[in-house]
């Protein structure tokens, strides 16, 4: 087996080794990965992170040994909305929540890449309490199907990097995400932070949002927004509709 890091902003992972392919999900900068095949300009990969596999473009990964691979220190993630490095006087934007490989005295270090890192950066675990501000930093993010980040992000994809700064590991999709956690009641037991799921009418769960103060979630549905739940789900304030049906609520912390 090979390894790998991205060393690019964001790096899509399709569901077949093309262009057109479906992005399932994306690769942020500095997040490890196993190759698990190669395929003229593409690797299968799987992502250290949350597991996911799917196929990206070759040239977006820095390949590594086993030995660097296992060494890589990530302690550090961007804070900021958008966070600037710079290689060999090229300026590399950084979205908020990507991995920080060994900084150290303002530079990023792995393999044969270093950047001069002049973003702002967290390190640590944050507190359930601090859940809510830091999805509001996502508010009007445009919907993508497999985003991650704040150039475009789907929902799961907005609780899993939300949840990254509090130390948690939150697999990739919704219906993954609501199988963690001690399911509440009640509507009226949810906190800030907690994680409320909603299904079809085939009872898949296909959606997720972070719950907020005053009966609010903030979700990713055509952008990341502010909605009204109760016990039934959310109501859109545009549609004046309801827009998905309530399945359970979970408190991850």
């Amino acid at each position: 087996m090979k390894f790998a890091i991205c060393q690019v902003s964001v790096a899509p992972l399709r569901a077949e080794s093309s262009d057109q392919s479906e992005m399932v999900s994306q690769i942020l900068f500095g997040e490890k990965v196993n190759i698990l095949e190669s395929k003229k300009n593409w690797v299968k990969i799987k992502a250290e992170f949350d597991g996911y596999e799917g196929w990206a473009d070759s040239k977006q990964f820095l390949e590594i040994s086993e030995e660097e691979f296992n060494s890589i220190r990530i302690e550090k993630y961007a804070s900021e909305s958008f966070n600037l490095a710079v290689e060999k006087d090229n300026p590399v934007t950084l979205p908020m929540a990507v991995s920080l490989p060994n900084l150290e005295n303002g530079k990023i270090k792995f393999g044969s890449l270093e950047m001069e890192y002049l973003g702002e950066f967290f390190s640590g675990k944050l507190e359930k309490s601090t859940i809510p501000d830091l999805a509001l930093l996502f508010l009007n993010t445009p919907y993508l199907w497999g985003g991650k980040s704040v150039f475009g992000i789907d929902c799961s994809g907005l609780v899993q990097q939300v949840y990254k700064f509090s130390g948690i590991k939150l697999p990739r999709d919704a219906y993954q995400q609501a199988e963690i956690g001690h399911a509440l009641s009640f509507v009226e037991e949810a906190e800030p932070g907690d994680l409320a799921f909603f299904d079809n009418p085939e009872g898949k769960i296909i959606h997720v949002g972070i719950i907020l103060e005053e009966n609010k979630i903030i979700h990713a549905h055509g952008k990341v927004r502010i909605d009204p739940m109760d016990s039934t789900g959310i109501f859109n304030t545009d549609s004046q509709m309801y827009s998905h049906k309530l399945r359970v609520i979970k408190q991850i912390l």
